[in-house]
């Protein structure tokens, strides 16, 4: 990977933290979901026609929840889980004993149900009113939990079949079910609603089409203007900001990560032919011309710009839109749902218009075509006392880079809070081959620790740590990541999760030097030398496919970034 690259990919990932905000994940958890046990499947198993059906019956049913006594005639907390009842009961419904719903669509973490069974298959994993679930009865298997937690963080669908992150197939949760369950299709996630007016508002992605079996990152633009809509208390009419304090985002799970950010440029600049024609997206006069200052043009829809494939929107749109890595990211995801609470007196200033930014990567492993979708909620700062700052640190993105193919390595860097500063959040980002992430402060004490790519934990920190010395060894961090580019739990080599010039978008960066079949593991010479793979001369059975870890932005790819946010208080 060229310099020059590595530099907008580490800029891309700076974004997409400074979007995040640092942190999200309701409840309290020990980490950032279910280790899979050896799933495997029995000789038989049950056929189902959706991961939900096969959730009621193997899950609820069997293992006891639907019982009268129990989430059945009796309703125990208010919930009712037999068949027909449970799904309206679950999907974003209020719990009884926590601020959290029942299932909040994307994400476990703030879901009370994964968190009450979570509580009983791994105690100490979650605090929760009540007793653990199923109360009284054997906890569910880790087995069972994963395929919940795979389950809710791809939008907990009620129809249809969820397919894994990393193959994009139904087979991971059919196994660890023991269920026979349909191909995998892309999901729509249930629509996130709006906040009250005075507590924030809503922005909605324009959908855009994500052809089947195909991984994209796109960038477009929209003009907006609220500065009718927020009251006037929470706004600075003159100097033309609000004040901003957390979001949620919800997007449709195909998403890698999404960004959405103020491009610094206002209405002077919505003509200018970087941009492209503006079009309607969306709504009755989709496709029609429109003039982007008219915000009732399009009726339902949005006026956008043309849309370009580019990364985190590099290079988009006029050059005075220049990137401003700090107060740009308005909000960012790394998972179907994402959620940055506010914090008490934190707030951050955002224009009340101008031109922003829509960036979306999002891979689409099934055989259909997708509209994706998405909604961001900002929520006002009502307190502000203490000015959020990103901190960011890409650095060391491609630190991964050259593993070899069947080893297991870990890497560390070092991050210095600046001595003015508290740190409120950390998160994290890596990709598939990432499998743990952790942070140690300056006295060796581990203070973060994530366990899978696709759901980074979002650590918050109540009181914020503050480290004052002028020494900046004292307010030295840390953070280590571990690669496995291909070994099996046993130690042997796995040509399924070896990183593979045959499923690399890039194919330039990947040169093979190692077997994938015939003789796994041992070595070869690219990718026109498979009979050295053959388990036997002129076998024809061996493959020459497996590379080193690469550097770039495809999930293919590797990055090793921290994520810390900041604030500092204000006069």
């Amino acid at each position: 990977m060229s310099g020059s690259k590595a530099t907008l990919c580490g800029i891309a990932l700076a974004l997409l933290a400074a979007a995040c905000g640092g942190g999200g994940g309701g409840g309290s958890s020990t980490g950032g979901g279910v280790p899979v046990v050896d799933p495997t499947p029995g000789p038989s198993c049950e056929q189902f026609d959706s991961t939900f059906a096969a959730i009621q019956k193997l899950v609820f049913e069997n293992k006891g929840c639907t019982q009268d006594v129990c989430h059945g005639s009796a309703r125990s907390g208010g919930l009712d889980l037999r068949p027909g009842a449970a799904y309206a009961n679950l999907l974003e419904a209020p719990s009884q004993r926590s601020a959290n719903p029942r299932i909040q669509p994307g994400e476990p973490s703030e879901s009370f149900l994964y968190q009450k069974l979570s509580a009983a298959t791994l105690p100490g994993s979650f605090t929760v009113g009540g007793s653990p679930m199923p109360s009284g009865l054997a906890p569910l298997s880790e087995n069972e939990l994963q395929a919940i937690r795979l389950w809710i963080e791809a939008g907990a669908p009620e129809t249809g079949s969820v397919g894994d992150a990393e193959t994009g197939t139904s087979d991971t949760i059919g196994k660890l079910l023991d269920a026979c369950l349909p191909p995998a299709g892309p999901i729509t996630i249930e629509p996130l609603k709006p906040p009250a007016a005075n507590e924030g508002v809503q922005f909605v992605m324009p959908t855009y089409l994500l052809p089947a079996s195909t991984e994209q990152e796109i960038c477009f633009a929209s003009y907006y203007d609220i500065s009718g809509s927020v009251p006037p208390e929470l706004q600075d009419a003159e100097r033309g900001v609000f004040y901003m304090n957390g979001s949620r985002i919800r997007q449709d799970p195909q998403s890698h990560h999404f960004i959405f950010k103020h491009s610094g440029l206002d209405a002077s600049y919505v003509h200018d032919p970087a941009f492209g024609t503006w079009t309607c997206h969306g709504g009755a006069h989709a496709g029609e011309v429109c003039e982007p200052t008219d915000l009732a043009f399009c009726g339902e829809g949005l006026c956008t710009s043309q849309v370009r494939n580019t990364v985190a929107c590099i290079g988009y749109g006029p050059p005075d839109g220049a990137l401003d890595l700090a107060s740009g990211g308005l909000a960012g995801a790394q998972t179907a749902q994402q959620y940055v609470p506010p914090r008490d007196g934190v707030y951050r200033e955002v224009p009340l218009r101008g031109i922003l930014y829509w960036n979306s990567h999002a891979f689409n492993l099934t055989s259909e075509d997708h509209d994706m979708n998405g909604r961001i909620n900002l929520f006002y700062a009502h307190d502000r006392r203490f000015q959020w700052i990103d901190g960011t640190d890409a650095s060391r993105v491609y630190i991964a880079a050259g593993q070899p193919p069947y080893t297991i390595q870990s890497y560390c860097a070092d991050h210095v809070v600046p001595q003015d500063v508290q740190v409120i959040s950390i998160s994290s980002h890596t990709h598939k081959r990432g499998k743990r992430f952790w942070v140690e402060a300056p006295d060796g004490s581990q203070i973060y620790e994530s366990l899978f790519y696709s759901d980074p934990v979002e650590q918050q920190y109540d009181p914020p740590l503050q480290f004052d010395s002028a020494d900046p060894k004292d307010r030295t961090l840390r953070f280590c990541a571990t690669y496995n580019n291909g070994v099996k739990d046993d130690g042997s080599p796995d040509p399924s999760t070896v990183t593979r010039l045959s499923r690399m978008p890039d194919r330039a960066s990947c040169k093979p030097v190692a077997c994938t079949a015939g003789k796994i593991g041992a070595a070869c010479s690219g990718a026109e030398d498979d009979a050295t793979c053959d388990s036997s001369p002129g076998a024809g059975d061996g493959e020459c496919d497996a590379c080193a870890i690469t550097a770039g932005v495809t999930t293919e790819n590797e990055m090793f970034v921290i994520v810390p946010a900041y604030v500092r208080k204000t006069d």
